[in-house]
């Protein structure tokens, strides 16, 4: 019985001695906030926390008492401390607030330098032209503290992600820090979050295959996918991308805002749903939104009931001629093997020719010769190149394209539209993904054969015909909103955002 007793007394106060230091802590910390913050943590505050401890004996009350006691002491009588009212009267910053901050920089230091932003990199000064500004990467990391993310061109044709940190409130920004982050699509670091929440670089030879934008096994998210109309002084029609289920995907349409009259139709070639809309003047500025669920596979080798000759034949922009057919059988001399041998002579020569650069004009409308010219472009152009060269040499080759949702975060926004491409070898269909197997080496095995599961494929093929169809002709490709406004194609940027869904 003693023993017990002696248990039981050791337990008891090893219970309570073990409360009593929580609620230490907690005094501490409260101590440790600026004066004119701790009116925040109040006595009700604190006495709720008490209470839902439920600790009835006399030692926890007494220290209750005790940090009552403090705040009443401690506290101001007033909140307008000095400090607090240097918080609460920081200008609130917005994206467009950043970017005329970073422009007003380039545009500052390119006129003192004859036209061009200098920057030094590697040992050597450059003399670069502004791109674009990435306005999906702009943001405010706190008080006067915020983040831009730049495409800048060389007179070589080489185009550099360069990050920015600045400091300062709106119209009054400078500029902190300067780093290249990648060249033509090639990092030399990314960016990781810590548990902190505090965001540091991580060597690109170093990385996760997440950090690297890949996620295997499955994913599941919420996808936005929203556009501003433009002005319209005619009546104008839509053909939007719907996406839908096949043996990697389901996707479950939560809403659709859309303005004007609009029915789905059904592209009958390739199986697409696309959104069709008429529109009239007084719907301009208006926002249309779609919002679906996506369940998504790790899209591997598989077969499925398509017919591989139907992709042998030429396209509007990805013809069939000599030009390729030479190119192709000058990348296979020596590749003795099968299709699947073939296959990765191209996707390599690709990848050998190709570099990722999004600047003047001819990029990104997946136009193979284009890019056999430029040697450049965007995942549409090398996708195109390498299907022209793997039909030249009668591998069946295809054309998809979607979005690629980050792997390394879980919500925010997503940086425009990503194709790919497949082919056909040993009876089975191929996925690749060449212009990121570009940019990460390390990941060129892992996309040939391979689509990741952060991804959602809005529609697949090239020249889509539909019913009403639009006057410019076959749709070349549909990620984007395709808007005819009296006829005449009107440009419009969407904007996608996503929220993964964590089990």
């Amino acid at each position: 019985m003693a023993s017990v007793a002696w248990i039981y007394g050791f337990n008891f106060w090893r219970n309570y001695l073990g409360l009593a230091l929580q609620q230490i802590q907690l005094y501490l910390a409260w101590l440790d906030l600026p004066r004119c913050c701790r009116h925040r943590y109040h006595v009700g505050y604190l006495a709720d926390y008490y209470k839902e401890l439920k600790m009835n004996n006399i030692f926890s009350y007494s220290i209750l008492v005790f940090m009552l006691s403090s705040v009443a002491i401690a506290t101001p009588g007033s909140i307008e401390d000095e400090h607090c009212a240097t918080l609460d009267t920081i200008p609130n910053v917005v994206t467009n607030d950043i970017k005329a901050g970073i422009e007003k920089h380039i545009e500052e230091l390119s006129k003192a330098n004859g036209g061009y932003f200098p920057i030094s990199f590697e040992g050597k000064d450059m003399k670069l032209k502004l791109v674009r500004v990435h306005m999906e990467y702009l943001a405010n990391l706190g008080p006067r503290r915020h983040f831009a993310c730049v495409d800048l061109a060389s007179e070589e044709g080489n185009v550099y992600d360069v990050d920015f940190f600045l400091s300062g409130d709106p119209g009054n920004m400078t500029v902190t820090e300067t780093t290249v982050h990648k060249l033509n699509g090639r990092p030399f670091y990314l960016w990781r979050e810590q548990e902190d929440g505090v965001w540091i670089h991580v060597d690109a030879d170093e990385a996760s295959r997440e950090l690297l934008g890949v996620k295997e096994g499955d994913d599941q998210f919420e996808f936005t996918y929203q556009a501003t109309l433009p002005l319209m002084t005619e009546s104008a029609k839509m053909w939007i991308p719907i996406p839908s289920d096949d043996a990697f995907q389901t996707i479950v349409i939560n809403r659709l805002e859309i303005p004007g009259k609009h029915e789905i139709l059904l592209e009958e070639k390739f199986g697409n749903q696309i959104l069709y809309v008429e529109l009239e003047p007084e719907d301009s500025g208006k926002t249309m939104v779609l919002h679906f669920t996506v369940k998504r596979q790790e899209k591997t080798v598989h077969e499925d009931d398509t017919k591989p000759e139907a992709y042998l034949v030429a396209e509007n922009m990805v013809p069939l001629n000599d030009t390729f057919k030479d190119i192709a059988e000058k990348a296979l001399v020596g590749k003795n093997g099968g299709e699947l041998v073939k296959a990765r002579a191209l996707y390599d020569y690709t990848i050998d020719s190709m570099k990722y650069a999004k600047y003047g004009i001819g990029w990104g409308n997946g136009n193979a010769e284009f890019a056999c010219d430029s040697a450049r472009g965007n995942c549409t152009d090398y996708h195109s190149y390498f299907i022209a060269l793997c039909r030249s040499v009668k591998i069946p080759a295809r054309f998809a394209i979607g979005a690629a949702v980050p792997s390394s975060r879980d919500d925010g926004g997503v940086n425009g539209y990503h194709c790919w491409a497949e082919f056909y070898a040993e009876g089975k269909w191929w996925p690749v993904d060449i212009s990121e197997a570009d940019k990460y080496t390390s990941l060129s095995t892992y996309y040939f054969g391979h689509n990741p599961a952060n991804r959602v494929e809005f529609s697949r093929g090239r020249d889509l015909v539909v019913e009403p169809g639009p006057e410019s002709g076959p749709i070349n490709f549909l990620a984007y909103p395709l808007l005819e406004v009296g006829g005449v194609p009107v440009k419009v940027k969407p904007q996608f955002g996503f929220q993964r869904i964590v089990s």
